[in-house]
Formats: C-alpha cells, structure tokens, sequence
C-alpha cells in the first residue's frame, strides 16, 4: 500500500453551535487527488483551513507529507501549497511581478524567482498576459495566476479549495487542464468542489461531504454504482407495487370485476386503502375515534392501516431480495 499524502483521523471543528467537521477521517495516497465534494457550508473550507494549518481542529489529528499538523505547522507550511476560494493576487503588480514576489517571499534568489514565474506563466497559460497588471485579468486568469502562485515553491501537497467556483465554461475547462497537468507530473492534491462533473474528471478518489460528516467515499464509478443501486431498490419495490394495484379497487370497483380477479381483490391490502380513502372523502367515517360499536369488519379504516403494516413486512424483505439479485448483474 502506497504511503499517504494526508491523513486526518476524526477531525472536529465547531463554531459556537455550529458542528462545521462532525469526525471526518481523510486519506490521500501520494501521487493521487482526493476529490472533496459537497454543498455550500458542508465542511470542506474548514477541512482545507485545518489541513493547511490555518485552523486548529477541536478534536482529531491530521498529517501533511508526514509532518503532523498540530506539532509542527510551520514544517507543514513548507511542505504545501494553497489556493483559496478566491485569487490572493496583487491586482496592482502584473502576472509575471505576483509569481517573481512570491518565490523571493519563499527566500529565492533573483534569479530562481525569476526561472520559476516564467515556467508557471507558461505553464498556466498567461504568457500573453504576463506583463498586464492582475486587475485587468479575467476570472479564470486570477483563478490561473493564482494557483501558480501556490506551485512556486513546488510543494508536495497542493490543495486546491473550489478552484472553478464562479468561473464560464471556458475558464473552468482552462483550468481544469492546469490541474489536470499537475495531476500527470504526480502531485498529491486536496481538491474541494461543488461540482460532481469537476470531482469525476479530476480525482482518483471522491469523498462526499454533507453536514460535517463523510456520507460516501470511493472511485466515482463506485459512488455512481451506488446511485445505481437506490434506483435498482426503488424499481424492485415498484415491481410488486403494480400487480398489488391492477388486482384492486383502486381504479376498478371490484362489483365489475372477472369472478378469478375479484376474489383476489377483495383480499388485496391497496383495495382496502382505496376504500378507506373513499370513506374518509365521502364524510362517512364516524367522528369518534374509534366509532361506537367498533370498526366495521370489512375494508375499514383501520384494516387499511393494519394492511399497510403487512405490505411493509411482507414486501419489504421481498423487495430487498429482488435489489441485490438485479444489484449483481
């Protein structure tokens, strides 16, 4: 089994009395992307801020390119890169003076600095625009320029926090092809998303995050052969909804029904709840619950409830029976 990237055992995180990380646990491989993927306040932002060292979890433990987050953040700092929700770009310095200023903050020389911003230029495909200032950029230029900002230092760990959030088509394609690069030359990346499409092209592996909590996990083909399975579930349980219906008086009074279907029918637990429907419209159900002198024997109110009950025990194991027969297919 290859070594982990990251890896986060049961990560809390609260804001008063708000639950952001109910216990997540995350790993990444090295040399895979973990796509993190879920609703607006589901808990990524805060996953990347605890990862990043940018926040200090409540409970839990976390390790960044083997370096623990807690103990060492500083060693973490060194060993990462970081793209945020929104561009941290200097929208007065050009593309070309934001990457030169960066690498000279990571302690580069002149001359490596200035080797390095002109390899990402190209590599995020800003040359024509590398001597413009940042202000007069596009979106999905800032959001470029900014994540070759955070490949300067050329960092094990990339993680990326909704890279193409508000970008056109065109800028996400754009930038999905940078990331897609990355991916190639084997960086270990933290992709959050809002975008099921994103998180298939990009990531190895998908983590869905709802509510602070990990609700699925696994390839995306896996997590669409369990969308799979709910439909498979629901077109078992329909299978023997419908003969329950047809040999009813849900839409056929069973007075007018072949002698062979009407013995059927009247037995039939949905002619039951039909009739009782049909009493409850009608007024003719007593107002006094239960009525005096009990509930009529045949197809009452309470038959129906009590019937009800019976294709839940009955049918529902039948149901489950069918979904894992059609499921192996």
């Amino acid at each position: 089994m290859s070594a982990l990237a990251v890896e986060a055992e049961g990560l809390v995180k609260t804001f008063g009395s708000t639950r952001a990380l109910d216990g997540i646990d995350l790993q990444i491989p090295q040399g895979t992307v973990l796509g993190l993927l879920g609703p607006n306040g589901a808990g990524k932002t805060t996953a990347v801020r605890i990862l990043s060292t940018l926040l200090r979890p409540d409970a839990g433990r976390a390790q960044v390119a083997g370096v623990d987050v807690l103990t060492d953040p500083h060693g973490v700092r060194g060993k990462i890169g970081l793209a945020g929700q929104y561009a941290a770009v200097d929208a007065n310095l050009t593309g070309f003076e934001n990457l030169y200023m960066i690498g000279r903050l990571y302690g580069m020389s002149r001359r490596q600095a200035r080797s390095r911003a002109r390899v990402l230029i190209t590599r995020c495909r800003l040359d024509e625009a590398a001597e413009r200032t940042a202000k007069t950029y596009s979106g999905g230029m800032r959001r470029r320029l900014d994540l070759a900002g955070a490949l300067v230092a050329n960092p094990e760990v990339v993680m990326l926090d909704e890279p193409t959030t508000g970008l056109d088509p065109r800028g996400r394609l754009d930038t999905w092809e940078v990331i897609a690069e990355l991916v190639a030359d084997g960086a270990d990346v933290l992709l959050t998303t809002q975008y099921l499409e994103e998180a298939d092209h990009l990531a190895d592996t998908i983590a869905v995050i709802d509510r602070g909590r990990v609700i699925a996990r696994g390839t995306s083909n896996e997590l669409k052969a369990q969308c799979h399975t709910v439909e498979v579930a629901q077109s078992a349980g329909l299978i023997w909804l419908f003969p329950l219906t047809f040999v009813s008086s849900a839409f056929v009074p069973t007075g007018n029904m072949p002698a062979v279907l009407k013995v059927a029918a009247e037995w039939n637990p949905v002619t039951a709840a039909a009739d009782a429907s049909r009493e409850l419209f009608a007024n003719t159900v007593p107002a006094t619950f239960p009525p005096p002198g009990g509930w009529p024997g045949e197809h009452s109110v309470l038959y129906a409830v009590l019937s009800s009950v019976a294709i839940i025990a009955v049918f529902a194991p039948l149901t489950v029976v069918r979904y894992r027969r059609v499921a192996r297919r």
